[in-house]
């Protein structure tokens, strides 16, 4: 067992700990502007904007990869100027952060929108009649009574972004100790024949998302008992 070093578990945990934190921020305010913007809206052009959002939960994640590549690699659509701004994505845990937030963001979206949707208009209404704008309406009325299905959708975005690994690898690489993810790690250790590293890393992995959503549904059904209460 002396090949078991710390740091092949530590900092692959730290590096999915913080990719994972920093995508679902990114996503969870983007995710929440645009769900807000689309919730209730018919037509073309909602649907359209709808399935694009939603486009990257069904691609496959070496597709998205490719995607990304197209927009912020060196040679990319942003390329150049991320590159004036002495910004380099490629093959740093900042292109992790990247991949793992377009991965994301469709859940957090799908969730916001779907529990924005399910507030009671007459609320809203309401609140119009008496002069509070848009932007109040939203943090007022309707986050409260939205705020499980959002929350809902947190967890599941950060258990996803600990776990990705098809776009992480062709944005970011598979580089120990800078880009290499828990998900990279495992792939690493069980190409390298490395079985036991390889199963303590999938049962770390496991254990964290599996306390992760454990604890997600205890906060929810505290606050429900306290509401109650």
């Amino acid at each position: 067992m002396e090949y078991l070093v710390p740091t092949d578990l530590v900092r692959p945990l730290l590096l999915s700990l913080r990719v994972a934190g920093i995508a679902t921020a990114l996503s969870f305010l983007a995710a929440l502007f645009v769900a807000w913007r689309l919730a209730r809206r018919r037509g073309p052009l909602p649907a359209l904007l709808d399935a694009l959002c939603t486009l990257p939960l069904v691609l496959p994640p070496t597709v998205l990869g490719y995607y990304l590549i197209l927009v912020v690699g060196r040679n990319g659509l942003l390329g150049p100027a991320l590159r004036d701004l002495g910004l380099q994505l490629i093959f740093s845990w900042q292109g992790a952060v990247v991949a793992a937030t377009v991965v994301v963001f469709p859940l957090l979206y799908k969730s916001a929108r779907a529990a924005l949707e399910q507030v009671d208009p007459h609320l809203e209404n309401a609140a119009r009649t008496l002069g509070a704008s848009e932007l109040r309406i939203l943090l007022t009325v309707s986050l409260p009574l939205a705020w499980k299905g959002i929350f809902a959708g947190l967890m599941l975005a950060f258990a996803r972004g600990m776990g990705e690994f098809g776009a992480t690898l062709m944005v970011a690489g598979n580089i120990p100790g800078k880009t290499q993810t828990l998900a990279l790690a495992i792939y690493d250790a069980f190409q390298a024949g490395n079985d036991a590293l390889a199963t303590l890393l999938v049962l770390v992995t496991s254990g964290l998302c599996v306390m992760l959503l454990m604890a997600a549904e205890v906060l929810v059904k505290y606050k429900r008992r306290r509401r109650s209460a």
